[in-house]
């Protein structure tokens, strides 16, 4: 899924655990977090939900975990996402209905892989505030190419935060924004096609994105990047990107303190080459919200075990509540 430049635990008297930092050796660290999902009402009961969990939180809830939980229930039901396949096609369908009456953008695009050429599509749901500028929340919706002979299926990878920005739009439409726009972005074809070459075989929608952006000047106006990648593990322990821009993850972790949600914060140190990196090279602020231990050792990762079982709708509620007030964090600097 991504390739990491080095990894820095900051948990010394477990640095035996770590692995070789590369594609397939990740740390088995873990700490403090949600406990898994316990027969996950459906979003019938989302409403409910959305009052009852705020008895459980130290500030006013935002994301309702319920919800979307029961959006990547209905992702993974199209079956693999990836590049080319009846699940890639039925995933963008599926966005196109729920964005249908947002201000929606589709943005089409080739991707020259070393298995060929397929057609990719980002999807950007637009949604103005009231300050000149934009900050981007992002996510994949395709799965892994190389896996296309298995079950897998991301519920996790690529599932949980199209779910999230799915979730996001509830709190986001029908009003204009006391801050800056708000643009929701689901990248496609982050995933290689063969194997992670930075650069070449990787981030090819938000590549395309990046250099689109950047010709018609849209990159001027970005005040953020926000993505979130596997953030629905229900051991929640998001990492902190040595890739990303210092100021920005140090307001994220502003905001999961104002939250309470701190524990679940930069225990862990790596540099990640996921969907901000075009974005970051192109000097726009970035930061990448990541779980990269999804079960011991990462066992779950890339793997037909990535299933909804293994999430939790506390850990979506956790990871949406901390991007939306690093949103509202962001809108307050001068």
């Amino acid at each position: 899924m991504r390739a990491i430049a080095w990894r820095n635990l900051v948990l010394i008297s477990m640095a035996s655990c770590c692995l070789i930092a590369c594609e397939s050796g990740k740390s088995a660290l873990a700490s403090s977090a949600p406990s898994p999902a316990q027969n996950v009402p459906t979003a019938a009961a989302a409403k409910q939900a959305d009052t009852a969990q705020s008895s459980n939180r130290t500030a006013k809830p935002v994301v309702n975990g319920v919800r979307a939980l029961q959006y990547v229930k209905e992702i993974v039901a199209f079956g693999p996402r990836y590049l080319g396949s009846p699940g890639h096609q039925k995933a963008e369908s599926y966005l196109r209905s729920h964005l249908k009456n947002d201000d929606l953008q589709e943005d089409p695009f080739t991707v020259d892989s070393p298995e060929g050429k397929f057609q990719g599509r980002n999807f950007i749901a637009k949604f103005p505030g009231t300050k000149d500028g934009i900050i981007v929340i992002a996510s994949h919706y395709d799965t892994n190419y190389p896996l296309r002979k298995t079950s897998y299926a991301g519920a996790n990878d690529g599932g949980s935060t199209s779910a999230l920005l799915l979730e996001l739009t509830q709190h986001l439409r029908g009003k204009k924004l006391d801050g800056y726009s708000v643009w929701l972005v689901w990248t496609d074809a982050e995933e290689a096609v063969r194997g992670w070459t930075h650069d070449q075989d990787s981030v090819y929608g938000s590549r395309h994105l990046a250099e689109t952006w950047e010709k018609d000047g849209t990159l001027k106006k970005m005040k953020a990047f926000l993505l979130a990648d596997m953030i629905g593990d229900a051991d929640l322990n998001v990492d902190r990107d040595a890739n990303s821009t210092p100021w920005l993850e140090d307001l994220v972790l502003e905001a999961a303190t104002r939250l309470g949600y701190q524990s679940h914060f930069f225990a862990r140190t790596g540099g990640y080459d996921d969907d901000h990196t075009p974005f970051a090279k192109r000097g726009v602020p970035v930061a990448d919200l990541i779980d990269f231990e999804y079960g011991y050792n990462n066992v779950f990762w890339h793997t037909p075990q990535d299933t909804v079982d293994k999430l939790s709708p506390r850990s979506i509620e956790i990871a949406g509540d901390v991007i939306y007030e690093t949103v509202l964090l962001i809108g307050e600097r001068k």
